[in-house]
Parts: structure tokens; sequence; C-alpha cells
């Protein structure tokens, strides 16, 4: 079989993920992996461009490799998905997987994108597979790299693929909103308060141009846009970790700066933007991966956030999971995501209210499992590489992130105890509903003192 592999990696041949793509290649050696990198593709000229895309379609099989980043793919992964489609990539009929390394921080979003996308191009898809980025060199990984190509073979062999669930399609419809409207009240001085909205909106004839215009018409509050179509971005982030020492980035396009002055120092921030290839599209996932000179540090926890989203939205399951999983590892409250579905006159006025809720009461709720999950990974992944992120770890300690639960040893010791007493029969039998009454006694003692608010 011929592969062509669309190795997705800003690092090019020093990927890690293409090294387990390089392993396949020396125990099958009846099969051809051709790599065809996302920058080959980004930045060819269009005789090369067409060469390589006469190349890609003479493939029988493609394999998406590349690490995840930022709950998807990197942005130059985005990008050569776009240019497939622009381009007109002949690719109908044939069978598509992939290849990533992580350390399974929402790797299943990214999986679903890639899939989505394999969809859209009219290929067959057969599940792919998620490593973390040091399985390659274990027994275990190796195992398990070689079970997925056999499978894959498999499947192959006998026409069995994933099909797509297909969503219900919508008609665009351009929207006619207020052009002047009474502002929101407000019960409280907002003076103060800098809103800032980040977009990459470059149609002001657009629904979401729209939309923009209206929430600022409305807010009882200073609203400003931060367009990032016009940032002079000089790339992707790269996935060097140059910054995980210092915090600035190796691109001398002064974006670090940007997004620490211009949007993090403010009160709230709206997302607005058109959803493109089951995303937000390459621009937007390109201010996301760079917004890795932060690190791994929630530096805009208790900021509330919301979205301005023109396009099928409701259809996008995989993309309203990131939405909500990027409030809950951030520790943002999501105040709400207005789309052009239907009329967004009062959802948007809803927004407004609800921003001025969170902005006025502080705010917050406890994360839920998309938050707690991902924080636990990040927390051993920097504990883990301390020695390297070190401005992490700093953030880390500082900010009581590592939540070890070998630390909460009284309850352990508890734990054991109880396992004790629930190993014997007789014991059991005799405690009847004791054991429950001794876990709801805490609970019990402290409602008992609970007062009526004033």
């Amino acid at each position: 079989m011929k592969i062509a592999v669309i190795n997705g990696s800003p690092k090019g041949e020093y990927s890690i993920t293409l090294q387990s793509v390089k392993y396949l290649a020396l125990r099958y050696p009846e099969h051809t992996f051709d790599v065809f990198s996302a920058n080959q593709i980004i930045f060819a000229k269009e005789d090369k461009l067409t060469c390589l895309k006469e190349q890609i379609e003479s493939a029988d099989a493609l394999l998406f490799s590349y690490p995840v980043y930022t709950f998807i793919a990197p942005s130059q992964l985005h990008r050569t998905i776009e240019i497939f489609k622009e381009e007109h990539f002949s690719l109908t009929g044939k069978i598509a997987t992939q290849i990533t390394t992580s350390k399974h921080f929402y790797d299943i979003t990214a999986h679903n994108y890639v899939k989505e996308n394999i969809f859209d191009l009219g290929m067959h898809y057969v599940r792919g597979i998620s490593a973390d980025m040091e399985d390659l060199l274990t027994k275990r990984g190796q195992a398990d790299l070689e079970q997925f190509f056999e499978h894959f073979l498999f499947c192959v062999d006998h026409s069995l693929y994933l099909e797509r669930r297909e969503a219900p399609q919508r008609s665009r419809v351009d929207l006619s909103l207020p052009e002047s409207i009474e502002k929101v009240e407000a019960t409280f001085d907002t003076s103060a308060l800098d809103v800032v909205i980040v977009t990459d909106c470059t149609d002001e004839n657009s629904n979401l141009a729209r939309m923009i215009s209206y929430f600022r018409s409305i807010a009882p509050f200073s609203v400003r846009v931060e367009n990032i179509a016009e940032y002079p971005l000089k790339g992707g982030c790269l996935g060097c970790f140059r910054c995980a020492v210092s915090g600035k980035c190796v691109y001398t396009d002064g974006f670090d700066t940007y997004l620490r002055e211009r949007i993090q120092k403010a009160s709230a921030i709206i997302y607005a933007f058109t959803v493109r290839d089951h995303s937000m599209g390459s621009r937007f996932k390109m201010f996301d991966d760079r917004q890795f000179c932060n690190g791994h540090r929630t530096l805009t926890t208790g900021m509330p956030v919301g979205y301005l989203v023109e396009g099928a939205l409701a259809s996008e399951e995989n993309l309203r999971t990131i939405i909500e999983g990027r409030a809950e590892v951030g520790g943002n409250p999501l105040c709400g995501v207005v789309t052009d579905e239907t009329s967004p006159e009062k959802p948007i006025e809803n927004l407004v209210r609800e921003l001025l809720y969170v902005m006025e009461k502080g705010y917050t709720t406890p994360a839920n499992f998309y938050g707690v999950g991902g924080m636990k990974i990040f927390r051993d992944l920097i504990y883990q590489m301390r020695g390297m992120m070190r401005a992490d770890h700093k953030f880390y300690k500082k900010h009581g992130i590592y939540d070890f639960p070998q630390k909460k040893w009284p309850t352990s010791l508890k734990m054991y105890l109880v396992g004790m007493l629930l190993s014997n029969e007789k014991i059991v039998k005799k405690m009847g509903n004791t054991m429950n009454d001794g876990m709801l006694a805490p609970y019990r003692k402290f409602l008992s003192k609970v007062k009526p608010k004033d």
C-alpha cells in the first residue's frame, strides 16, 4: 500500500510523532510511507503545489501525523487542510487515519477535528491512535503501534470504515440587526471596565461583523476590538520550548507582549469567529497556539469569556466541546455562546447582562470534568518537567495546583480502616446503616449550624 503521510508538526523532520511513522516503515517494509510536511504544502509555489497534489492524490491512503496543540492540531495542519479544500485535492474514496502524540490533553477533540475534515474530503476513516510522547520507547508502546497499524490494514482489506453521522445543514441567512439601540442597563459603575473582542473578521458585511457591531452598541461598558487578522504574526507556534524558561517567544513579532498587554489585561474577552472546517479557522488557531508563550499557566483565571459565532455551531459538537473545555481549563466563567443560526439580538443582550453580573459579583463555578481532568494532566506534566518548564513550575507551586493525592494521607489512612471493616462479613452485618450515618455525620453537624442569609 502506498501511504501519503501528512506531517502536521511544525518541527518537520524533528517531529516526535513522525518517529512513530518511521517505526512503522521499518517494521512493515512492504508498504510505502511518503512524508509530506505541512510547511512544505503551505509554502509551495504553484508548480510545486501541483506536483505535491499529484503525489498525494496517487496514494492509496493518507496518514495524518501530528502533535496535539491547544485542544486540536497545530495551525500548520489547519492551513494544510484548508489548502486541500481550496485546491480541490481529489481524495474521494481513499482511506485515512491518524497518529498523534501528546500527554492526552484533549486528544479526543483533536482526533474528532481531523476525522470530520477527512469526511469532508470524501475519504473513508479508520480510527487512529493517540500515543503518549514517550510510548514509542517502550515495549508496550511499540506493540500498541503495531496493533493499530495491523488493525488499519484489516479494516482496509474488509472495508470496515467509520461512517459520518450526518448533521443537519442550514442555509446562510443575512442578519438584520438594529443599528442603534438603548444600552443594556448596568446596576453599578462600569467606567473602569475594559472588554476586548478578539476576532479575525475581515468582511464588514458579514453576520459576524453585524453581531460584533450590535454587541458594542448595547454594551454599557468600554468595548474595543483586537483583529488578529491584522496583527503581523510571523508564523505559528514552532513547539521549540524556548519560552519554557523565560516566557519569551522565539519570534520577534512582539506577540507575547501584545497578548499580555492588549488582551489578558482586559476585564473580559469575547471571541468572535466564523466556523471553518469544523474549527475557528487557521488564523485563530495560530493565535491560540502562539499563546503557548504563557506555557501551561492559567493567567486569566476568573476572567469571564463569551463567544459570537457565525456558522452552524449547533451541528459542531466537537467544537462546542472545545469552547467549553477551554473555559473550564482556564477557569473562565463562560457567559454565553451566541450564533447567527437564529436571531441573535436577544441572546447578545443576555450575553451582555451575564457579563455584567459576573464582572460585578466575581461569580465563578467549580470546574467540571473538562477542567479538573485537563488540569490534572497539566499538573503531572509540569511536575515531571519542572526542571525545564521553570515558569510553569513556579506558577503551579504559588497557586497550589500541585494537589497530589499522596499529600492527603489522613484520608488514605481512614480508607484503609474502612476497608478493613468492610472485609469482615460479621462486622458488616452488625453495622447496618452505621456506615451511612457515619458518612453523613459531618454534613448533619454542618447543616445544623447554617443560618438564613440576611
